[in-house]
């Protein structure tokens, strides 16, 4: 039994080297957000795919790293955008990323878990075989040489994955007529990364990786690259400066203030400096600072509805929600209500603790959940809204839409069967309480299932 247990646990940290973590917090801002759409919408196109129904999650990660987990989704990590140089490296990933994606591969791991597991059965019975008749070292012997192969056929199958996935992303590239250049840019950063780290690059090296040897990787796709019509076209200089301006903004986010001050030098004009500068003054609590940089930004692009967004959230989140109306009331109108910044605006609305703006609120905030439903922070503040109205039963549905998001499925359960005791039946609302408060009982029932399973096991 001990033997079997080791061999569970080799297989259970195999599978978790090869699956993506997804523990990693979700990053979303509106002006990155349409920048993966616009970026991504020619390869989705080339792969055959609906346009729109790809989403590209970007995640709080500093690891260079990008991945599907089932559906039509891409999550990037953050670390991968600061260090791609171009719009090209990271379109690049993402055709690399689709080819995943309409090759079904999250799918199909079971065959390779499958194939795998086979492995590991056959060499526990003859472990077992061998133990009985009285040869323990032959047993440990057979076992461990399962492991190795289990884990070699594993990883195999992994690695023909993601050649896969590298000869379709080249063939989108080409479709979409986008160069090949930024792709093996990528290739060649991710190949002085394995350099630096001191990762071995030898045929007998390829044994324990997922990925094949990327010196390979970038031989091979030159070879296709270089042939394709597209392999000499120029950046697009419109989405490069785009780039440019959300990945110095990201770093302003995310990086400590002195390093985006060292990166991004007072002495830099540029609006990707600006723009990085602005979050960094602002996480320092130095608000004026902050309002320079994005009232330089404003001066450059007065109807930049991003650059208004900046504007507001500095003035929102340093206690002047009043001041911040005006440049957020804009950045929605020129979005045509994108939710992330209509919730910003609604919040603001919210904020002034002036009466008044209740119903402007509200409307905004509708507009918001109806733009988009995934954004939790929404659905609170329009709870807020509907509580201080005193429809308390709205105010429950709110709630019982941002937990189920948040997967607090027990909060959810309460909240939604108020808002079902409360509302009037068979309307839309008391039917989608109706929903959460099944979905919600569902997920708890499956959570109990899974833990007497295992203490049962």
């Amino acid at each position: 039994m001990q033997l079997l247990l080791r061999l569970l646990a080799i297989l259970a940290l195999a599978v978790m080297s090869v699956r993506p973590a997804m523990a990693q917090s979700v990053l979303r801002d509106a002006e990155t957000e349409a920048l993966f759409q616009d970026m991504a919408a020619p390869l989705v196109a080339a792969a055959g795919l609906a346009p729109g129904n790809v989403d590209i999650v970007l995640l709080n990660d500093p690891s260079i790293n990008a991945f599907v987990a089932g559906g039509q989704a891409i999550y990037v990590h953050s670390g991968l955008i600061n260090e791609a140089s171009s719009a090209e490296e990271v379109q690049g990933v993402i055709a690399h990323e689709l080819g995943h994606i309409t090759g079904g591969h999250i799918i199909r791991f079971d065959e390779g878990m499958k194939g795998a597991t086979s492995i590991t059965i056959l060499s526990l019975l003859i472990g077992v075989a061998a133990a009985a008749a009285g040869s323990p070292d032959a047993a440990m012997g057979a076992l461990a040489a399962g492991q190795q192969a289990a884990m070699g056929k594993l990883l195999a199958f992994t690695r023909v994955q993601e050649s896969s996935a590298d000869a379709a992303g080249a063939q989108y590239l080409s479709s979409a007529g986008i160069s090949g250049r930024g792709s093996l840019e990528f290739f060649e950063k991710l190949q002085n990364l394995e350099f630096r780290r001191g990762i071995r690059q030898d045929d007998e090296a390829t044994f324990g990786r997922t990925h094949p040897m990327t010196g390979d990787r970038i031989a091979t796709l030159r070879e296709t690259y270089e042939r394709d019509p597209a392999w000499t076209r120029p950046v697009d200089p419109q989405l490069q400066e785009r780039f440019l301006r959300i990945r110095a903004k990201l770093y302003g986010y995310i990086a400590e203030p002195e390093q985006t001050l060292v990166a991004f030098p007072p002495t830099d004009n540029s609006i990707p400096a600006h723009y990085a500068r602005a979050y960094a003054y602002h996480k320092q609590a130095f608000t004026d600072k902050a309002l320079a940089e994005a009232a330089a930004l404003i001066a450059t692009e007065p109807d930049n509805p991003y650059f208004l967004e900046l504007k507001g959230q500095v003035l929102l989140e340093s206690g002047r929600p009043d001041e911040a109306l005006p440049a957020l009331r804009r950045a929605t109108q020129l979005t045509g209500n994108n939710g992330l910044i209509a919730t910003i605006f609604g919040h603001a609305l919210i904020a002034t603790e002036d009466e008044a703006n209740y119903a402007e609120a509200e409307r905004v905030l509708k507009a918001a959940v109806a733009r988009d439903r995934e954004n939790p922070f929404a659905w609170h503040q329009l709870g807020v809204i509907y509580a201080a109205r005193g429809d308390l039963a709205r105010a429950k549905l709110a709630s019982a839409e941002q937990q189920v998001m948040e997967r607090r499925y027990r909060d959810a359960l309460m909240s939604a069967q108020a808002a079902v005791a409360s509302l009037p039946r068979d309307t839309p609302d008391w039917l989608r309480a109706r929903d959460i408060e099944m979905q919600a009982q569902a997920e708890l029932d499956r959570d109990k299932k899974e833990k007497k399973k295992s203490k049962d096991g």
